[in-house]
């Protein structure tokens, strides 16, 4: 029994740290000096932790489509913000304000989301450098 449970124990812990190890910081990851302002319709969510992910395609003005790959906060978080998992749905079309993000130029930290119901949500997380104070 002893041995079970050391098992048990060893592979819990080994699960952890690979989650922590997995999270980072907001400034490891995008720029918060450097905003970005766009407007695309929503291709695809992804309401799971430890960061809900939606893509927005952007029509550029030669016609071409880039797909953005956007972070937002926990679902916890997001939920004390008004959100739910069916806020965004494919197809909307929303406009976004963010951080760039370092390495890639499509890829950013979502600040807020204008929905398709006209509200503006606050989409950020506490490492946000503008998240308002609680």
């Amino acid at each position: 029994m002893t041995r079970t449970l050391s098992v048990v124990v060893a592979g819990l812990a080994l699960l952890w740290s690979g989650t922590a190890l997995a999270h980072h910081s907001f400034s490891s990851e995008y720029d918060g000096e450097r905003t970005f302002k766009i407007t695309g319709v929503v291709s695809k969510v992804e309401w799971t932790n430890p960061h809900v992910r939606f893509y927005v395609d952007v029509k550029e003005t030669d016609g071409a489509v880039t797909n953005w790959n956007l972070e937002l906060a926990s679902p916890s978080a997001l939920a004390r913000n008004g959100w739910s998992s069916r806020t965004l749905k494919i197809g909307d079309t929303v406009t976004v304000l963010g951080y760039s993000g370092k390495a890639v130029a499509t890829r950013g930290a979502a600040r807020s989301v204008v929905v398709a119901d006209g509200r503006s949500l606050f989409a950020g997380s506490a490492d946000d450098p503008d998240a308002p104070a609680r």
